[in-house]
């Protein structure tokens, strides 16, 4: 298992479909982008906004009902893809001292562990599938090429110039 972070949820243009955005947040820092359906999507920006609605939507009543019997949800886990289907774990500490395990959609999942601020991990085997190396930034480039040049002055001499 490796913990990742919520980054965002965008709109991927060409399929004009809403986007879960996660990030290792140790070793390579994979990216793990997740389509998602739009009322997920809404119900997850809703909590990371702090958006408050008049009566409790699905993920509210969940954490609600979960509450009152005395368990918490203690972490996410994205844990496998099957078919090109995403599964998550939802990892739950029952008031007896039990942990139990409910399988979820990676969507639903993340609403929940916003709204309760529970962690988020991925298996190795997720990340090794579907987790995208992110692109180098402009910095770093420039400081490869800096590093690049200094290196091709620090070779040639007065003599090469001849």
């Amino acid at each position: 298992m490796r913990p990742i972070e919520l980054l965002s949820i965008r709109i991927d243009v060409p399929a004009n479909a809403p986007l879960l955005l996660m990030r290792e947040t140790t070793g390579d820092q994979r990216l793990l982008p997740i389509y998602i359906g739009s009322a997920e999507a809404a119900a997850i920006h809703t909590a990371i906004e702090g958006i408050s609605v008049p009566r409790p939507l699905t993920h509210d009543l969940f954490v609600t009902v979960v509450g009152e019997l005395g368990a918490s949800l203690d972490r996410v886990v994205i844990s496998r893809i099957v078919d090109h289907t995403f599964f998550a774990d939802l990892h739950l500490s029952l008031l007896s001292g039990k942990m139990i395990t409910v399988s979820a959609r990676p969507s639903d999942a993340v609403a929940l562990a916003v709204r309760v601020g529970a962690p988020l991990f991925a298996s190795k085997a997720v990340l090794d599938e579907a987790g995208q190396l992110p692109a180098p930034s402009p910095e770093d480039e420039a400081a490869e090429i800096i590093d690049e040049f200094k290196n091709f002055i620090d070779q040639i001499s007065p003599e090469d110039f001849v």
